[in-house]
């Protein structure tokens, strides 16, 4: 698969971004806030999409912003929506990355390869980072 455009791309939280800790606030897989900087800078519009909601909806956006992703939207297809019983709950996404899908999430590194044909190389795995291939 190799997506030359810009994709809408819907990012689930618990397990996804971070270990399954609800109602806690897991810690963060392993290249999981890299890899979702890097498909930013790569110019995808990120949303997060994912069963919290009030206080708890609120810590996880603001664990990812301290971890440096800010998304365009977060349970909604775009930042004005307003949502009342006779709408869909279903966004618009051209993407969905979830650890419910069939066969589980298959890891970060592979996620970005999947959405650019490129290889991620593992820098120094001490310091938890790793570098795309131009």
């Amino acid at each position: 698969m190799n997506f030359d455009q810009h994709l809408i791309i819907a990012v689930d939280f618990d397990g996804t971004i971070v270990e399954d800790a609800y109602p806690n606030i897991g810690k963060p897989m392993i290249f999981a806030f890299e890899t979702l900087k890097k498909l930013q800078e790569d110019g995808h519009r990120l949303i997060l999409w994912t069963y919290r909601c009030g206080n708890r909806l609120d810590e996880a956006v603001k664990f990812c912003e301290e971890n440096g992703v800010v998304f365009y939207a977060v349970n909604r297809s775009f930042p004005e929506e307003e949502f009342n019983n006779d709408m869909s709950r279903k966004i618009h996404a051209d993407l969905f990355i979830d650890d419910r899908n069939i066969g589980g999430l298959v890891g970060w590194g592979e996620i970005y390869q999947i959405l650019t044909n490129e290889t991620p190389q593992i820098r120094d795995k001490k310091k938890g980072f790793f570098d795309f291939l131009k």
